[in-house]
């Protein structure tokens, strides 16, 4: 990691550009403040507010049925890909895939991530409100696999499919009933106050990361260490489990004998080796980085940021 002056990032400054985004997410929250704040006026006040917004919300619905008839085809495609008008779609009933196809797509849209740290998910099935995922490789060891189903999969599955109930994860080489994972315990940060659970947070300066290079970003006041293999980009907390210390000045190296394309991680204090693309394991050793969740969303790239977790 270069720790020449201009290298370390704060992603605080790019705020603005995720408050667009974010206010679109927050409005059923908002819409719901301002009823209640209605309350205020009495019984009668509440039900005539309460009636504008079905009045607003059955016209626009009805226009959007009106531009789905009129474009129809691929362009209905296009449009349920874009986050927000897909959200219309399926408040108004009018989205072009079920139920299954879009919790596969959902998934296909974390399959970069899990697969960058040698894992995979794979849909068991959908039925009666509950999804069931099955991981597998990296995923099912890695102390920090909870982490990314909070703030990756869940995220993607819930904004496609929200009518959904429930998501059980299932071990990949089931024994018992016990290995059957409560969903209620996986993402119970994720349900918990916003002070206490994980958010993900917009890190455009990651694209500017060139091959081979390793950089540090302050994330929501998190320090992270973010590097690019190949197309890849990666990123891991700023601590060495080997010696406790911080990771700055580290380099990426490729081994002796190895493709191209391998890449280990050496801690500048210790000289630990971690294996930067599969979820940061410890090569000379035992341990591993710590890594975070990293995906393009609202087309930037944007690191999940666990607060009080810790792998």
């Amino acid at each position: 990691m270069d720790d020449r002056p201009g290298q370390q990032h704060v992603a605080a400054a790019h705020e603005p550009e995720q408050a667009e985004s974010g206010r679109w997410r927050d409005a059923g929250e908002r819409i719901e403040a301002l009823l209640e704040a209605s309350a205020v006026g009495g019984t009668v006040a509440r039900e005539r507010a309460e009636q504008l917004v079905r009045e607003v919300a059955d016209l626009y619905g009805a226009a959007l049925a009106r531009v789905v008839q009129l474009v129809d085809g691929p362009a209905v495609d296009r449009l349920a890909r874009d986050d927000l008008v897909a959200s219309l779609l399926l408040v108004h009933g009018l989205h072009p895939h079920d139920l299954h196809t879009r919790v596969l797509t959902a998934l296909d849209s974390v399959r970069p991530y899990l697969g960058s740290h040698g894992g995979d998910v794979e849909l068991l099935g959908v039925a009666d409100g509950v999804v069931r995922l099955e991981f597998a490789g990296s995923c099912r060891s890695c102390p920090s696999s909870s982490v990314t189903l909070e703030l990756a999969v869940e995220d993607a599955v819930r904004a496609a499919a929200p009518e959904i109930e429930r998501i059980e994860v299932v071990a990949a080489q089931q024994e018992s009933a016990s290995s059957l994972i409560s969903a209620d315990s996986l993402f119970a940060r994720v349900h918990a106050p916003e002070s206490q659970s994980g958010s993900w947070i917009a890190v455009p300066e990651l694209a500017q990361l060139q091959p081979g290079e390793v950089g540090g970003f302050a994330v929501g006041g998190l320090p992270i260490l973010a590097c690019r293999i190949g197309d890849g980009v990666f990123a891991y907390r700023d601590h060495c489990p080997a010696c406790g210390k911080s990771l700055a000045g580290a380099a990426l190296e490729r081994r002796v004998g190895f493709p191209v394309g391998d890449a280990v991680l050496r801690c500048p204090t210790c000289l630990a080796h971690f294996d930067v693309v599969h979820a940061g394991a410890r090569v000379d050793g035992d341990g591993h980085l710590d890594p975070l969740p990293v995906l393009v969303r609202s087309g930037e790239l944007s690191v999940a940021v666990p607060v009080g977790v810790h792998g």
